[in-house]
């Protein structure tokens, strides 16, 4: 990978007021993979994303999925609901089952005040397997067969406008490990699925070889949520030589904060101001917290989206 570094000039450009920036549990306690530091309270997690200065919070493995509990559990720390991952299986299992669960949680977010919903389709996943090596570029483990592509399209088209009708935007999350991993795909999707907003993630995206600034770029009008977290080249390259799981190359420190890596923050800023971008910012930077403490690191990326975005 030879994107531009994240240490180019500031962003000239602002966003807009309304943008808030939020973070992901993930920072602090693994969600796919609990030897990660899996058994940190929800407590401490919440008091230390406030004090880091987020203004709100995605869902993680420890909050409470009943509506009452999680709006006390962020309440005491004046955190708002962002929104959160939801796995779909629409090109393997029963369209009604996934219409059901899909509302269930489209309905915990809606009652919590968060309007974007994330999803991402989880047939023959991978990525929370640990021996389980990664695909890269064109080359992706696993992906939909031509017969699953009609089912895969017509459940998001089902999924998203259930979403329109509650006032929520659907957005697609590409992620490393799985059917939505190479270019091609993601354009197929995008292309297919023109209800369907775009969940821009460049961390994901560099690691799987493609660069972040021309996705933006491409689809800077389908942009409604963003994850900020980059990547190391190094390690991302040792990892598809030696055929990583995601597992290794998370603990290997794969992934890092804004500010470091491969990925040119500034220019990313700078497309979502012109695009006129007014959703959420979310850090999500995931690395064994152990090996890297979660409070100082959410600080330093923190201070690094005030000085470059103005959020």
């Amino acid at each position: 990978m030879d994107f531009p570094s994240s240490h180019s000039s500031p962003s000239s450009t602002l966003l807009h007021r309304d943008c808030l920036v939020g973070a992901n549990p993930i920072i602090w306690s693994n969600d796919d993979f609990n030897e990660l530091a899996g058994d940190v309270p929800l407590d401490t997690i919440l008091r230390e994303m406030r004090a880091a200065g987020f203004a709100g919070s995605e869902l993680g493995h420890a909050y409470p999925r009943s509506a009452t509990a999680l709006a006390g559990a962020l309440g005491r720390h004046d955190l708002r609901l962002v929104s959160g991952w939801h796995s779909t299986y629409l090109a393997s299992r029963d369209l009604a089952a996934e219409e059901a669960s899909f509302r269930e949680h489209l309905s915990l977010l809606k009652t919590l005040g968060a309007r974007v919903a994330i999803v991402a389709e989880c047939t023959r996943c991978i990525h929370g397997t640990r021996d389980a090596a990664l695909g890269s570029g064109s080359q992706p483990q696993p992906r939909l067969t031509e017969t699953e592509w009609p089912r895969f399209i017509a459940g998001l088209k089902r999924l998203a406008a259930i979403a329109a009708a509650g006032e929520t935007k659907i957005v697609y999350h590409h992620h490393m490990g799985t059917v939505i991993q190479a270019e091609e795909d993601l354009d197929r999707l995008l292309t297919a699925v023109p209800e369907l907003w775009l969940l821009l993630d460049p961390g994901h995206l560099a690691f799987a070889g493609i660069d972040p600034v021309a996705v933006a770029e491409g689809y800077a009008s389908r942009i409604a949520h963003v994850h900020l977290k980059s990547v190391r080249p190094a390690v991302a390259e040792r990892s598809r030589k030696e055929g990583w799981s995601f597992c290794r190359a998370v603990t290997e420190g794969v992934f890092t904060i804004p500010g470091d890596g491969c990925v040119n923050f500034p220019a990313l800023f700078d497309i979502l101001a012109e695009a006129d971008y007014r959703g959420w910012l979310v850090v999500e930077a995931e690395e064994d917290p152990v090996k890297v403490p979660a409070l100082p690191k959410a600080r330093i990326a923190r201070e690094y989206v005030r000085k470059h975005a103005g959020v």
